[in-house]
């Protein structure tokens, strides 16, 4: 199905918005720790991520999509935690794509956009989440990004073979916000392809869909190596001490 006809479904779902969480991942690069249930300022990670949805005006489900050992143990901290929002927890796929696919699958009916998140995203504000679900609400699709800082090179076989424009590039961040159905389809049409996606927007991207950027923030860390639990704990540090 092509992008024009999908889009003429769109309007008969609503303008509410659920968060598909994405927090299935092994933390290779971790030694050793879990990341989403690393301690962060005395809570799981993944604690920070949820309660920032959680306090959205702008986000009215959640869904959780981890890994099988963790579901009884995430159920449990939500309820702890009355995250009311979260209406299901399921369990992730082999790759993000198929994690993305399941949790795309327990949206209720009621929502028309759908919020994808990285679970090793816990800093993310109520105003970038903000920003991307409006922007996404005119456009169909929008993603936050900042400006990249360093010069960035094209490497090929250990020798620079290009520099691109620094004004032109920028690094993508979450939640990428989508209409639920377009991107629904340009999911599968993905999956179907077998393609190689390094993020959410590819998939849109492959499917022809304009994706509208958004303001991110360089708080939106994500957490990949305990060099960035590090940063992250002076982050939320420096939040305190405003």
């Amino acid at each position: 199905m092509g992008v024009s006809k999908v889009l003429r479904k769109i309007s008969s779902r609503g303008a509410k918005c659920a968060a598909v969480i994405v927090a299935a991942g092994s933390s290779a690069r971790m030694q050793g720790t879990d990341k989403i249930m690393a301690d962060l300022d005395g809570e799981p990670l993944i604690l920070h991520t949820l309660r920032a949805f959680q306090q959205s005006d702008d986000i009215q489900e959640i869904i959780l999509v981890t890994r099988e050992d963790l579901q009884e143990s995430l159920s449990q901290l939500c309820v702890e935690k009355k995250l009311s929002k979260v209406t299901k927890i399921c369990k992730g796929g082999d790759t993000r794509a198929a994690s993305v696919r399941a949790g795309l699958d327990q949206v209720s009916s009621q929502c028309g956009f759908v919020a994808i998140h990285d679970g090793a995203r816990p800093l993310v504000t109520g105003t970038v989440i903000h920003d991307a679900v409006r922007k996404a609400a005119k456009f169909n699709a929008a993603a936050p990004a900042v400006p990249v800082k360093d010069t960035i090179k094209v490497v090929h076989g250990g020798v620079v073979e290009s520099t691109p424009d620094r004004s032109a590039l920028y690094a993508v961040q979450t939640p990428q916000v989508f209409a639920l159905d377009l991107y629904r389809a340009a999911l599968d049409q993905a999956i179907a392809a077998k393609k190689e996606l390094t993020d959410d927007c590819s998939a849109a991207e492959k499917f022809g869909i304009n994706v509208v950027i958004t303001p991110g923030s360089d708080e939106n860390i994500k957490i990949t190596t305990p060099t960035d639990l590090i940063l992250a704990e002076a982050i939320l540090k420096g939040r305190t001490q405003k």
